[in-house]
């Protein structure tokens, strides 16, 4: 006698477990680990950490907008940009209601800075001098450190 197969029901129904009833596999690494950080998260991550260190002595910083950008649009923020200078990062001043905002590229900044330090270095500078710009004062003022290597 043939045993019959029934078909199964499309649609929801209950999970199944795999053959080996360990269940559904969840993800490689949690979300805190650095391992599940894409690049772009981790460079977003540079750029708050250089904020956090610079808003302990201005506190006024926490009125501005901080961005990251993956390339500037030729033309941007009001920065004409050839082949030989591409800008590293920006500012826009406040107006309109809208808050002031400091933009730093991630693209022009990786290919530039070789391993993590150097970049978050590199990232640290283009902050400093973006906010210097915006308010109107030294590199050297906003972070005594600025210039040391």
């Amino acid at each position: 006698m043939d045993n019959p197969v029934t078909p199964r029901a499309a649609g929801p129904g209950p999970r199944r477990r795999d053959r080996h009833g360990r269940g559904m596999r969840g993800p490689i690494a949690p979300p805190q680990v650095p391992l599940a950080a894409s690049r772009a998260e981790a460079f977003a991550d540079l750029v708050q950490d250089s904020v956090d260190r610079l808003e302990r002595r201005w506190p006024q910083l926490a009125d501005i907008d901080f961005l990251v950008l993956d390339v500037p649009h030729p033309g941007g923020l009001g920065q004409g940009w050839t082949d030989e200078v591409v800008p590293l990062g920006g500012t826009i001043p406040a107006r309109d209601g809208q808050r002031a905002r400091v933009v730093v590229y991630r693209r022009p900044v990786e290919i530039r800075a070789k391993g993590r330090e150097e970049r978050a270095a590199l990232v640290h500078e283009i902050v400093v001098e973006q906010v210097a710009e915006l308010l109107g004062l030294t590199p050297e003022t906003v972070d005594p450190r600025y210039d040391e290597d």
